[in-house]
């Protein structure tokens, strides 16, 4: 049975936008630095108008890329007829005080993942992928064709089609996601010779010429920092007014930590009882008679809290 928001009779999905490029290494910065440049935001048509590919450096549809991505990862915000950077935005991309703005940490690529594959709204594919497909295992159909019959199921019973994605749009949209996380050269139907910027995390591997594997586990590149972070976003959205969640709800559930970075249980837990210490006392863990749980204190810690400890001198060094 379908859980989550993807479980939301009314609920949108999307299969398109990113003209079937995954993100690469310098768009977000790209789509940061113009819109920054202009005071109170930068006009829609920066990334329609046809002085957009001399200003971005890319061809048209990768213009068009390069907004989606910027979006998804949450770099720039739609407001009203402009677009405007956003605090993560800042954080990772200010020219003054950016942590990261060539993405050169393996914190930043933590962060863009859970930013895309934990969101479903305008990446739909990776939501799906990684927190509802049940086998290790995969191949390009055994995506395609689940998401083909979830968009069927959505539209039963509605006079009309409330997600319109025929079966080419799903079938590029999951080549799209292939190639996010498989390097290049061992990609089929991959003509891309540009690594795409979540290769490194290692999520998917090829084991054929056309079947797939989530590589689940451990995940010691994954800073405390990025981990808290999506902790705390995932609480906000699957249960604000609870003061505790269960370790299983933390492992198992649609838009998870563990499900989006493919985290076991004894590794998420592993993690989460030294959550005291890593979360500086916002979060605690509590094992009593079998019934494991972390607990937020009272004043709730914002997921923009966290981040800056996942940027500390270790990471760096770990991306030189």
């Amino acid at each position: 049975m379908m859980r989550g928001p993807l479980a939301n009779p009314d609920f949108r999905a999307q299969f398109s936008g990113h003209e079937t490029f995954p993100l690469r290494h310098l768009w977000l910065k790209k789509a940061y630095d113009e819109v920054a440049l202009q005071a109170g935001g930068a006009p829609k048509s920066l990334f329609s108008n046809p002085e957009a590919i001399v200003t971005f450096g890319v061809g048209k549809n990768m213009v068009s890329s390069i907004r989606h991505w910027a979006l998804t990862c949450r770099v720039l915000v739609e407001d009203g007829d402009c677009y405007k950077a956003t605090n993560l935005g800042d954080f990772l991309f200010s020219n003054e005080q950016g942590v990261d703005p060539f993405l050169e940490a393996p914190a930043t690529l933590w962060l863009l993942h859970w930013l895309i594959a934990g969101s479903p709204e305008r990446s739909t594919t990776w939501f799906y992928a990684f927190n509802h497909l049940t086998n290790q295992t995969f191949d390009h159909q055994a995506i395609a064709g689940a998401i083909g019959d979830y968009c069927d199921q959505q539209n039963a019973g509605h006079k009309r089609k409330v997600i319109r994605a025929s079966k080419v749009t799903i079938k590029r949209d999951v080549e799209c996601f292939l190639r996010s996380y498989v390097p290049a050269q061992q990609v089929k139907f991959s003509d891309d010779t540009f690594e795409p910027a979540l290769v490194p995390l290692g999520l998917i591997r090829p084991i054929s010429s056309k079947a797939f594997e989530f590589r689940k586990g451990a995940k010691p590149t994954l800073p405390d920092g990025i981990l808290l972070f999506a902790l705390t976003e995932f609480w906000e959205r699957y249960a604000p007014n609870q003061n505790t969640l269960s370790v299983e709800a933390l492992t198992y559930e649609p838009g998870s930590p563990g499900r989006v970075f493919k985290l076991d249980e004894a590794s998420l837990v592993a993690r989460l009882a030294q959550i005291e210490q890593s979360s500086d006392g916002a979060y605690l863990w509590t094992d009593t008679a079998g019934v494991r749980n972390v607990a937020r204190r009272s004043s709730k810690a914002g997921p923009m809290e966290f981040l800056a400890s996942a940027y500390d001198s270790a990471d760096r060094r770990n991306a030189a």
